[in-house]
C-alpha cells in the first residue's frame, strides 16, 4: 500500500514493460475476436514527468528520456505501438505526461474489447475511476492484484492477456509471483500472461524461472533487460518479463529491440539481454 510508481514514472523498466505490453496487445489486435486485458496492479495509469515524485527521482531520464533519438528502421517498426500510445496520452495530457500501462492498454482497445484495471491503493483507484469511468470499454475495481488474477479468469471473451506486476515491497514476492502464475496459467491456458520482475536478488529470481520452467504446461519467454552489472542485489539492474503463451513472432522481435535497448539505456557503459523459452516447449 505504500509504493507509489509516480517516483518511477518512465524509467527504464518501464520503457521495457510498456513496449512489450504494446507488442502483445498489437498481437492480438490481428484477430477480428474481442480480448479482453487485465491489469492486476494498475496504478494511475498517467502520470507526469514534471511532478514533484518523478522529478525527485529523475529515473524518466535515462528510461524514456533516452528514447527520443531514432532507432534503426527495423527496431523503430517494433516501437511503434509504443511511441503512438505516448503520443496519444501526451496529445490529451501534455508533453510531460507518460502513460502508464491502463493507458497503454487502452489506446489498444477497439469496439467490443475490454480492459479492466485493478488497483488496491483508495487514491490511486478513485483517480483511475475518474480518468477512465466514462469509456464504455474500461472498468476499474478496487481489488487486490492477486485476487483479481486469480477471481477475473477465464474471461468472457475468452482470450486476451493478464499483466501482473505487483510493486515487490515485501520479501518473497519473486517467489510468489512465480506461485500464483503458475496457478493462473492452469485456470486460463490460453491466455497470454506477462509477469514482470525487478532483476535485483539474481538467484530468487533464476530458481523461480526454473520452477516455472519445469511446471509451465505452456510456452513461456523471459525477455531480461540489464542496464548495469548484475553484482549487487541491493540495487536495481535491470528488469525483466514472462510472457506465458508469447504470440508467435515475439520471441524474433525481442531479439532486435532487446539488444537495441541495451545499448541505449545501459549505465556505466554496461548494457545486456536474454532472451529465453521456458514452460512446456522449452
Amino acid at each position: 500500500m505504500n509504493y507509489r510508481h509516480a517516483f518511477h514514472a518512465g524509467n527504464h523498466a518501464d520503457v521495457l514493460k510498456h513496449l512489450v505490453l504494446a507488442r502483445v496487445l498489437e498481437h492480438l489486435r490481428l484477430k477480428d475476436k474481442p480480448f479482453r486485458a487485465l491489469d492486476a496492479f494498475a496504478g494511475l495509469g498517467v502520470y507526469d514527468l514534471t511532478a514533484d515524485e518523478a522529478s525527485r527521482t529523475g529515473e524518466w531520464r535515462d528510461g524514456w528520456g533516452r528514447m527520443e533519438e531514432p532507432f534503426p528502421p527495423a527496431v523503430e517498426a517494433l516501437l511503434a505501438p509504443y511511441r503512438a500510445a505516448v503520443a496519444a496520452v501526451q496529445a490529451r495530457h501534455g508533453t510531460t505526461a507518460y502513460p502508464g500501462s491502463p493507458a497503454v492498454i487502452r489506446e489498444a482497445l477497439r469496439p467490443g474489447d475490454k480492459g479492466v484495471f485493478v488497483e488496491l491503493h483508495p487514491a490511486d483507484a478513485a483517480t483511475l475511476r475518474a480518468r477512465y469511468e466514462r469509456d464504455p470499454r474500461t472498468k476499474v475495481m478496487s481489488l487486490d492484484g492477486w485476487t483479481a488474477v486469480k477471481s477475473q479468469i477465464p474471461p468472457p471473451e475468452r482470450r486476451g492477456l493478464v499483466l501482473i506486476d505487483p510493486p515487490y515491497e515485501v520479501p518473497g514476492e519473486i517467489e510468489r509471483l512465480g506461485a500464483h502464475l503458475a496457478r493462473a496459467v492452469a485456470k486460463w491456458p490460453t491466455g497470454v500472461f506477462l509477469a514482470w520482475y525487478p532483476i535485483k536478488d539474481t538467484a530468487a529470481l533464476d530458481r523461480m524461472v526454473g520452477e516455472l520452467d519445469a511446471a509451465l504446461p505452456r510456452p513461456a519467454l523471459r525477455l531480461d533487460l540489464l542496464i548495469d552489472r548484475p553484482d549487487d542485489s541491493t540495487r536495481l539492474t535491470g528488469s525483466g518479463l514472462i510472457v506465458v503463451n508469447p504470440p508467435w513472432r515475439l520471441a524474433e522481435e525481442a531479439l532486435l529491440f532487446l539488444p537495441a535497448l541495451a545499448e541505449r539505456l545501459a549505465r556505466q557503459d554496461f548494457g545486456g539481454f536474454r532472451c529465453d523459452s521456458i514452460g512446456a516447449q522449452s
